[in-house]
């Protein structure tokens, strides 16, 4: 799989899959990481679960649930990894399940696990929207003078048109041509980077009040006011912020097809997004838990922020020492940046998913949906994956319990579909799977068995109640909003689509054909 005739590796591995190079290869290793970098967003999804975090646990919880769910979505990216490297294409995780699964078995799995991956990656994108919407609210609210200030308060039709108007911005960018967002996905990487050490260093040293390294590495709030009281139980909902954040890194597999020697490039562009996003997730957390003194009164909800607890942080810090809350403002636009990046670089991910598993046929007007431009860009599958996500998000003008059950889709139905391929490589293709040059040896089936069964636990974890007693309003609808796609997913298979989705359709005509 190497150096042919001058014929990239990736683009000669896609033809030998029987696959025509439509899209542009112009990105490099750092570009491919940087996209899966920029989605795992360790400052998109720490700050705006930090409440979660305090709430549950506190220190305790995240700054040692963060290195766990760190260790086991590293075993998770490496048996992706080692499969991406053998299947270099855009379709990622559904044509790895169709190659793995075996040929009777092959329509079926690709089915099951292309739709959870789809429906998962939109809901992603909704969620880092959505939050960046809340973010920007909690800013103005910050701006005017605070909630008990007189600061404006956005209603919740508000937060909606801003979340429109920052999808439309990011379908806008993701119209350009590959060779721009690859420039704007290396900035997004640096941005993440620098802000991580930028902020874990400037709040606790603007803090006029620290707390102790015994407060950062043994406290552990009990005190939820939801009426759990165990313990374990409590760390593991804490844990729950920390895996969460480390979600979205198959956008490495997703931009391989413009990935050059993509059987090599991609699989380091996975492994190496969650490394990265673990270490600077983790210092991250440690310097801003040094600034945080009161966890009451960051959560709670007549604070100026409305109970929003990085903002708080960032608020009182500034306002501690200098007497004003700007630099704290400043500090949540740093965020607020980090997170804009995010969401585009997720739209990116999911218009490459949708234009191949279109192309396979999967979707409804697939032929329309997998046409690229002359810039080759996947143009109708950007803004279709846009207009979904600004969709999904109508459901919090109902209930947000709602749109929280459906962004859960977000983590378990995303980790689903990472887990399905890996469970196929260790049991049906257990011998027959042919590695690429990315590949864990003789370890293969090991971290493959452990990464399905870290994806069973966190998936009972998720469904699990945050508080109690269970009312309409305290389920938790993960279950409900799981099942549901389950049933959709299986149905739509037993009543159609096992009458003409024959999974991944080849499209040149052979393979021995001239590349």
């Amino acid at each position: 799989m190497g150096f042919e005739g001058g014929v990239d590796s990736g683009h000669a591995r896609l033809h030998e899959l029987g696959y025509k190079q439509e899209l542009k290869r112009d990105l490099s290793v750092l570009s491919n990481f940087a996209f899966s970098f920029t989605v795992v967003s360790v400052l998109t999804g720490l700050n705006t679960l930090m409440g979660t975090g305090l709430k549950f646990g506190g220190p305790v919880s995240y700054v040692y649930g963060w290195l766990i769910a760190g260790v086991f979505t590293l075993f998770v990216g490496m048996s992706m990894a080692e499969i991406c490297s053998s299947y270099p294409t855009s379709g990622g995780l559904y044509y790895w399940s169709a190659k793995l699964a075996g040929p009777s078995w092959a329509p079926f799995a690709s089915w099951i696990t292309g739709w959870f991956n789809i429906v998962g990656q939109w809901a992603v994108t909704t969620s880092i929207d959505f939050s960046l919407a809340q973010l920007v609210q909690v800013m103005i609210l910050l701006s005017t003078g605070g909630l008990n200030g007189g600061g404006y308060k956005a209603s919740k039709y508000v937060v909606i048109a801003l979340h429109g108007g920052i999808l439309l911005l990011h379908a806008t960018l993701n119209s350009l041509p590959i060779s721009w967002l690859s420039f704007i996905g290396q900035l997004a990487a640096a941005w993440n980077v620098l802000g991580v050490f930028l902020l874990m260093i400037l709040i606790p040293l603007v803090a006029t009040e620290r707390t102790s390294a015994k407060f950062v590495f043994t406290n552990f709030n009990t005190d939820n006011g939801d009426g759990i009281n165990n313990n374990l139980y409590i760390f593991v909902l804490g844990l729950l912020m920390s895996q969460y954040t480390l979600t979205g890194y198959d956008a490495s597999a997703h931009m391989t097809e413009e990935t050059k020697n993509a059987d090599k490039n991609g699989p380091k562009g996975i492994v190496s997004a969650i490394g990265i996003s673990v270490l600077a997730g983790w210092a991250y957390l440690l310097g801003i838990t040094f600034a945080v003194t009161d966890i009451p009164h960051l959560l709670n909800e007549k604070n100026d922020s409305g109970g929003y607890a990085i903002a708080q942080i960032f608020y009182d810090v500034f306002k501690s020492r200098y007497g004003s809350g700007v630099g704290g403002i400043v500090c949540l636009g740093v965020i607020a940046v980090a997170v804009f990046f995010c969401g585009m670089s997720s739209l990116t991910s999911n218009s490459r998913m949708a234009y191949a598993f279109s192309r396979d046929g999967a979707m409804p007007y697939s032929s329309f949906w997998h046409k690229v431009n002359k810039q080759e860009v996947p143009l109708n599958a950007v803004w279709a994956s846009a207009f979904i996500a600004f969709c999904m998000a109508l459901t919090s003008l109902g209930s947000l319990v709602a749109f929280q059950a459906m962004t859960s889709i977000a983590t378990i139905g995303l980790y689903i579909a990472y887990a399905l391929p890996i469970l196929f490589r260790v049991t049906l293709a257990r011998k027959s799977f042919t590695p690429g040059p990315f590949n864990l040896g003789s370890y293969g089936l090991i971290v493959g068995w452990i990464a399905i069964l870290w994806v069973a636990l966190i998936s009972v974890l998720f469904s699990l109640p945050v508080a109690y007693p269970i009312t309409e309003q305290t389920l938790n609808y993960t279950p409900v909003a799981v099942g549901g796609l389950v049933i959709l997913v299986v149905s739509s298979w037993i009543f159609s689509a096992r009458h003409w989705f024959k999974g991944p359709i080849t499209n040149i005509g052979s393979s021995s054909e001239e590349s």
